[in-house]
């Protein structure tokens, strides 16, 4: 036979992860990560949106389950939206002589960012063991802001910027909401950066039992938001890139609060039960896709 009618072998098909917004259940992405790795599947590229940049970052800088779920108890406590800005709430009532602008939030930063800081020091995309991507929200014009480059910090506070919890933050000269209100799931990175196979991991935001407060009326707001969006997401990039988006929603029967840190090991093990489910479809596909090659 002619050399150069040599059959290549198969290249081997990127899988990327996408963590999508879900607060502390974003943890379930570890326990997918151990599932991925026990079958022997790499990852090729992370994507995170919200608090799931967080978990993408750790998960990207190749820490294991123990280490993150401990980080996670760490930075993720009911006292990061505790400190007021007390400028802010009379820049509300008062804004003429206090002054209102775009960089509003009635929650102070800083305990957020001395955290983020703690973890994640002065780490780069560049330097991260997986190629990792997170999402952020432009506020002037609702696109999508992907960050791929530079601080982690600054992507992952951008990420985070609740809606008049934290204020916007700047990143890539953009100033930038939570990743969550341009795309609560971005599967669309993950495509465009060239992953073959993509695990989306996706969470239903908890409806509110009674409405109860102004707060609770805004929370439930943004759950039916986001609850749309990340179907609406699902089911246009499911079709765009047919069956090779596979859609892992950990079900929790425990009630999972924002910060309920004390539930991380079931979080993980949830995650871990969800994308073990799909595993005999990740692999078939993975067979397949390669061989189509």
């Amino acid at each position: 036979m002619n050399e150069n009618m040599r059959k290549e072998p198969p290249r081997r098909k990127r899988v990327g992860l996408v963590i999508g917004a879900g607060s502390v259940k974003c943890a379930a992405a570890v326990g997918a990560q151990k599932a991925l790795a026990r079958a022997g599947i790499d990852i090729d590229l992370v994507v995170g949106c919200s608090a799931g940049a967080i978990y993408a970052a750790l998960i990207a800088a190749g820490l294991d389950a123990e280490t993150i779920g401990a980080m996670t108890r760490r930075v993720w406590t009911r006292e990061l939206t505790s400190p007021r800005d007390r400028r802010a709430l009379l820049s509300v009532m008062m804004p003429r002589l206090f002054g209102f602008g775009a960089e509003f939030g009635l929650r102070s930063d800083r305990l957020i960012m001395q955290r983020l800081n703690e973890v994640f020091g002065d780490m780069a995309f560049e330097t991260m063991k997986i190629p990792l991507f997170i999402t952020a929200t432009d506020f002037e014009n609702g696109e999508l802001v992907c960050a791929s480059s530079g601080s982690i910090v600054d992507a992952m506070r951008a990420s985070l910027a609740v809606p008049f919890v934290f204020k916007p933050h700047r990143v890539q000269g953009r100033l930038c909401l939570d990743g969550y209100l341009s795309d609560p799931m971005p599967v669309g990175v993950a495509i465009r950066e060239g992953a073959d196979v993509i695990i989306a991991l996706g969470f239903e935001s908890p409806y509110q039992e009674h409405i109860s407060s102004a707060a609770r009326f805004a929370f439930q707001v943004a759950s039916v938001m986001t609850n749309n969006l990340r179907r609406a997401s699902y089911a246009f990039h499911s079709m765009a890139h047919h069956d090779e988006v596979i859609s892992v929603v950990p079900q929790f029967k425990q009630r999972i609060r924002m910060f309920d840190t004390a539930k991380i090991e079931y979080i993980i093990e949830e995650g871990e039960r969800a994308t073990e489910e799909q595993m005999p479809y990740v692999r078939r596909l993975l067979d397949a896709t390669a061989q189509g090659n």
